[in-house]
C-alpha cells in the first residue's frame, strides 16, 4: 500500500511495512547477522550498489528498513536511520558534521549526555561547543562563528520545557550554511515536525514516545535531504551503531498506538498541570498547554499539542525535591519518559547531578526542579499520588 498521501494514523499502521511470502500480518523479524548471495555476481552487484538487497545487518536489514521507512514517512523526510540508542543517534550526528577546529551551538538545557559527550570527548578532538538559551534567537545569532558547522536544538528542552522557534532558528543558521538538527524526542512526529519547519535532521530517542512501552532502547535520525541522509548512514555503518532486528520489530509494534497514547497522556497532563499550578508548595509550572507558559503562542504555532511532559519548581528547593521523590508511590522514580506509565525525577539529584551546579543554573535547571512524565493511568490516581507526596514536604 502506498501511504505517502495517507493520514498520520494510517501511516503509523501501514507505512514501511511489508508482508512475506506467507502473508504475515506484521513485519517479520529477520534475526540474522548476514545474508547469502545467489552467486558471485549478485554479491558484487550488491556491494557496488547496482542491485538492491541485503548484505550484513550492520549495513541493512529488512525489519530495520521497515522501521526506517515508516519513520521517514511520519517525519516527511527522505530517509530514516534506526540506531541502537538515542545517544548512538546523537554521536552519529556529531561524528558526521563536526571535525577538528569546528564549532557547534547547542541548546544549554539539553539532555545531559548530549552535552557531556561534547564537553568530555569531542573537546579532546578539537571540537568547540557553545551552549545557549536557544529560545532566545539573539543568543544563537551572537554565538555563530566562521567555523560553526552545526546548530543542535532540543525543543521542548529537557528538563526546562523551554521552546525554540525551529523555523526562525533554521533561517538564521542556513544564512551561514549551518546544519540544523532538532531532538524531537519530547514531541514525537505526531506533535511536531522539525523538517517541515526548516530543520535538516530530526532526531529521536525511540526509547520514549515512539516505542512507548519502556521495553527497548533505540534511536533514530530522519533527514530531509538525500545528501545529508547518505552522510549520516555512512557514519552509522562505519561506527557500528545499528539497531537490532528484534528491537526494530518492537518499535514497529509500539509506534502503531502513538496517537492513542499521546492523546490520553496529554489529556492527563493538562489536568495535572492545572493541579500543580494551584498547589501552595509549587513555585511555578512549565507546561506548554498552560496559558501561563511563557511561550504558549509558539507552542500552539509549531506543535499540534502540548505533550505529556511537565516541569515544576518546588518552593523548598533541593531537599523538597528529594522528599517528593521518596514519597511518590504510583509514579515510578525513574529516568526516561514517553511510556504508558508515569515517571518522575529530580534533575539536580539525578540526571543532571554530574553537571556542575553553575552550569545547571545557567541552563535554568534549578535545585527544586522536578520533571514529570505523565502516563495514561487514571488521572485521579496520578493527582492523588502527587498530593500525598507534596504533603510530606
Amino acid at each position: 500500500m502506498d501511504t505517502k498521501n495517507a493520514g498520520f494514523n494510517t501511516k503509523l499502521i501501514h507505512a514501511g511495512d511489508f508482508h512475506d511470502e506467507y502473508g504475515s500480518a506484521v513485519t517479520p523479524i529477520y534475526q540474522t547477522s548476514t545474508f547469502a548471495f545467489k552467486n558471485a555476481q549478485h554479491g558484487a552487484d550488491l556491494f557496488a550498489g547496482k542491485e538492491k538487497g541485503f548484505i550484513y545487518t550492520r549495513i541493512g536489514n529488512p525489519t530495520i528498513g521497515a522501521l526506517e521507512n515508516k519513520l521517514a514517512e511520519l517525519e516527511n523526510g527522505c530517509g530514516g536511520i534506526a540506531l541502537a540508542s538515542g545517544m548512538a543517534a546523537v554521536t552519529t550526528v556529531y561524528m558526521t558534521f563536526l571535525g577538528q577546529g569546528q564549532h557547534i551551538i547547542c541548546t544549554s538545557a539539553v539532555y545531559g549526555p548530549s552535552r557531556a559527550v561534547l564537553e568530555s570527548h569531542f573537546a579532546k578532538f578539537g571540537v568547540e561547543s557553545t551552549f545557549v538559551d536557544s529560545s532566545n534567537l539573539k543568543e544563537i545569532e551572537d554565538a555563530i562563528r566562521p567555523n560553526t558547522k552545526l546548530l543542535y536544538l532540543e525543543t521542548p528542552a529537557n528538563p526546562t520545557m523551554a521552546l525554540t522557534d525551529i523555523k526562525k532558528a533554521s533561517e538564521i543558521a542556513h544564512k551561514h550554511n549551518i546544519i540544523v538538527v532538532v531532538d524531537n524526542t519530547f514531541s514525537s512526529p505526531y506533535l511536531q515536525k522539525p523538517l517541515d519547519l526548516g530543520a535538516d535532521v530530526s532526531l529521536h530517542s525511540l526509547t520514549k514516545f515512539i516505542n512507548g512501552h519502556a521495553d527497548i532502547v533505540g534511536g533514530a535520525l530522519i533527514a530531509k535531504d538525500p545528501e545529508i541522509y547518505a552522510k549520516l548512514r555512512k557514519t552509522m555503518v562505519y561506527m557500528g551503531g545499528n539497531m537490532d532486528p528484534h528491537q526494530a520489530y518492537l518499535v514497529i509494534r509500539g509506534v502503531k498506538t502513538l496517537t492513542l497514547r499521546i492523546d490520553r497522556a496529554q489529556e492527563n497532563a493538562m489536568k495535572v498541570a492545572d493541579y500543580l499550578e494551584k498547589h501552595p508548595k509549587v513555585a511555578w509550572v512549565k507546561y506548554p498547554g498552560l496559558k501561563s507558559f511563557p511561550q504558549y503562542e509558539l507552542a500552539k504555532e509549531q506543535m499540534k499539542g502540548p505533550g505529556a511532559m511537565i516541569s515544576f519548581e518546588l518552593k523548598g528547593g533541593y531537599e523538597a525535591g528529594v522528599t517528593l521523590m521518596d514519597n511518590v508511590h504510583l509514579a515510578l522514580l525513574a529516568v526516561s519518559l514517553g511510556g504508558v506509565e508515569s515517571l518522575i525525577q529530580h534533575p539536580a539529584s539525578m540526571t543532571h547531578a554530574g553537571v556542575p551546579k553553575e552550569a545547571r543554573l545557567q541552563a535554568n535547571i534549578t535545585e527544586g526542579l522536578v520533571r514529570y512524565a505523565v502516563g495514561i493511568e487514571n488521572v485521579e490516581d496520578i493527582i492523588a499520588d502527587l498530593d500525598h507526596a507534596l504533603a510530606k514536604i
